[in-house]
């Protein structure tokens, strides 16, 4: 069964079951911990006292029930790791808890970074009990582990450990926020020595926080699959069509709002081989002229050709407008020198280039 949820915290026993090192604990002796401290030294009397410094002096109030020498645990400690888009950690905050802000418009966080909880326990071979559904509290059923000794037909269990999480979803009332808190609630260990359903808490936070970490790289994966579907449905889709504009004239229409499309076709320009000669921003008109290509064969051999689109070198204007009751809509309006428009037919021929140059594919 796959576990990685074990593998960063302690309770790999496969691996410290086969090392006398345990990797909790600092290499070498510990001597330190059984040294009495010196006495001060005695002045006698008449005799004037040596100046003494505290820079270095440790107090007696402290904690004297803590682990001492072998019995300190000496691991880094365990971070919640904040991978995915727009993840945070509060600080000063010892919990397994991470704040999700609102990446994708169009999904619902809240029911998205419970579907990512689903997936990783599905992944898992765990199901996913609801609690209480009003509190948005879940709870995992049981993640074993075995670590085993032997081969083939004799091979034996050494040790079983088995945990449960619970998982709470926090959301702020304008719903861009959710936060996620893992906790471990269930824990069962049994071994050649017996059971036991105690975990220290520092091996407790450390599996919480691995929860955590492996159901954020979950959110992160998903975002990831969102954005590559979103790009291929872009490219896919067609953008620009071919209509007619608000006076009934031949036009492109292009799925884009007027001033994002205004401000980014100077790039269509470049890459098609006309140059603006001037502009009328407030009527949204581009005066270019237009010389088409010499496109060597070397061009064509290293991909560097611009596209042949069939246009008589000339001057041109491209007037930009808004689509009517359609705000993210532009109509997009050829003329000549003359001020004519363009043909119906010849707009319909350019088509098949003008498509990928207008709706920026190749840039975006």
């Amino acid at each position: 069964m796959n576990r990685k949820v074990f593998y960063f915290s302690l309770l790999s026993i496969a691996i410290s079951g086969c090392s006398s090192v345990s990797n909790k604990q600092a290499s070498g002796d510990f001597d330190y911990a059984t040294k009495q401290e010196a006495k001060e030294i005695s002045v006698p009397v008449g005799l004037k006292t040596p100046a003494k410094k505290n820079d270095f002096f440790v107090e007696n109030n402290i904690n004297h029930k803590g682990p001492v020498g072998k019995d300190i645990d000496v691991r880094a400690p365990s971070l919640v790791l904040p991978v995915a888009a727009s993840s945070r950690v509060e600080t000063n905050n010892e919990q397994a808890k991470i704040w999700f802000d609102q990446v994708l418009d169009n999904k619902d966080l809240e029911k998205f970074i419970y579907q990512a909880v689903q997936e990783q326990l599905e992944s898992d071979g765990v199901a996913l009990d609801v609690i209480d559904a009003e509190s948005k509290i879940f709870e995992s059923q049981w993640y074993n582990d075995e670590t085993e000794s032997g081969f083939w037909f004799f091979e034996t269990v050494n040790t079983t450990e088995s945990m449960r999480f619970r998982y709470q979803l926090e959301t702020k009332p304008h719903g861009r926020s959710v936060a996620l808190i893992v906790t471990l609630v269930d824990y069962m260990k049994t071994d050649s020595s017996g059971g036991s359903k105690e975990i220290n808490l520092i091996d407790k936070t450390r599996v919480e926080m691995a929860m955590l970490n492996e159901i954020v790289s979950q959110v992160d994966y998903k975002y990831r699959s969102q954005q590559q579907e979103n790009r291929l449905m872009r490219a896919n889709q067609q953008l620009v069509s071919f209509d007619v504009n608000a006076k009934d004239e031949p036009a492109y229409i292009v799925e884009m709002e007027l001033d994002s499309l205004w401000s980014n076709m100077p790039i269509f320009f470049e890459n098609y081989g006309f140059n603006v000669s001037d502009l009328n921003e407030t009527k949204k008109i581009y005066y270019v002229d237009f010389v088409k290509p010499d496109i060597s064969l070397w061009d064509k051999l290293w991909g560097d050709n611009v596209p042949e689109l069939d246009l008589t070198d000339g001057k041109y204007q491209f007037i930009l407008a808004e689509v009517k009751d359609a705000e993210e809509r532009t109509s997009v309006t050829l003329l000549d020198e003359n001020g004519a428009v363009l043909s119906h037919s010849l707009l319909e021929k350019l088509l098949p280039l003008m498509e990928p140059g207008l709706s920026f594919k190749n840039i975006y």
